[in-house]
């Protein structure tokens, strides 16, 4: 036999032993990025998904909701398409021979039956319980206004008597307090219109012969754009108004320097259009959650 085939080569001791690298454990490793991880996402804040954040309480609320949906959407919509990919992958056609075919396993249709209603109701609670929250409405709101809509534009009445009115291209301002409630009751002179503000998250009809009551709270000072959302008629499109929201002091202030020029200048007041009857589209019936029309 050879001896140079079990021999070690030459210079190389028998006794040599082979060097393992050490591995670093990868618990270690792990935990710091998860600890890492932690500190990174305790600064972020959930996106929109296209949402106004909301600039009243209520808003809020319903932006919420908002994004608690488009999260459970991005689950179940990524757990669809893993499940996709990984049929598509695991069972893609090898050879020209029909695969087993398997049928009625009774555990997973099951699941795929229970989860979908589960979801569903968990959802349901949840918009049952923020559509409650956003009509409530207080027992002591800290002003009242009555808003008028009629072709084409806007009517707010405070309770000392004090009117704000515009129309088409002189879009009228409807002045609340910041951080106080403010209880508006909704009417059309004429035909269905729509109150709606952006950045409220929020839209109610404007109805003839029917009154509609919500609250709302604004959160900052600010200057807020509104407008129709019903077609309304041919300048429909001019419909638009403004909600400018002041600290409660300037509010009292701007009510009585109002008050004292409608008292100096009488003919100077806000008159409606011509052919727009005041008192028109009133009754005795009320709505606090606004919905004769599924709004």
């Amino acid at each position: 036999m050879d001896s140079s085939l079990t021999s070690p080569p030459h210079g190389t001791s028998a006794s040599t032993t082979e060097i393992v690298p050490v591995r670093r454990p990868r618990r270690r490793r792990v935990g710091a990025g998860l600890v890492a991880a932690a500190f990174l996402l305790t600064g972020c804040q959930l996106p929109t998904f296209g949402e106004y954040k909301g600039s009243t309480t209520q808003a809020r609320t319903e932006y919420h909701l908002w994004q608690g949906f488009f999260i459970a959407g991005l689950v179940v919509g990524v757990f669809v398409l893993m499940l996709i990919t990984w049929a598509i992958v695991r069972y893609r056609r090898k050879s020209e021979e029909i695969p087993p075919q398997h049928q009625y396993h009774t555990l997973t249709e099951i699941i795929y039956t229970v989860v979908p209603i589960l979801i569903v109701l968990v959802l349901f609670v949840f918009t049952v319980l923020a559509e409650n929250k956003v009509t409530a409405l207080e027992s002591n709101p800290a002003t009242s206004i009555h808003v008028y809509a009629f072709q084409w534009g806007w009517e707010f009445e405070y309770p000392n008597g004090v009117k704000v009115i515009g129309q088409t291209t002189n879009d009228p301002t409807m002045v609340v307090p910041t951080g106080e409630t403010v209880r508006i009751r909704l009417d059309s002179y004429d035909v269905l219109h729509g109150f709606y503000v952006p950045e409220f998250n929020f839209s109610r009809y404007a109805t003839p012969g029917y009154s509609t009551y919500f609250d709302l709270n604004v959160i900052h000072n600010g200057t807020y754009r509104g407008q129709c959302t019903q077609l309304c008629g041919l300048y429909h499109s001019l419909m638009f108004f403004n909600v400018k929201s002041v600290s409660p002091a300037d509010y009292a202030t701007w009510l009585r320097t109002e008050l004292a020029l409608a008292k100096a200048h009488p003919s100077s007041a806000p008159q409606l259009p011509s052919g727009v009857h005041a008192g028109g589209g009133t009754s005795s019936n009320s709505n606090a959650g606004g919905l004769p029309y599924g709004d």
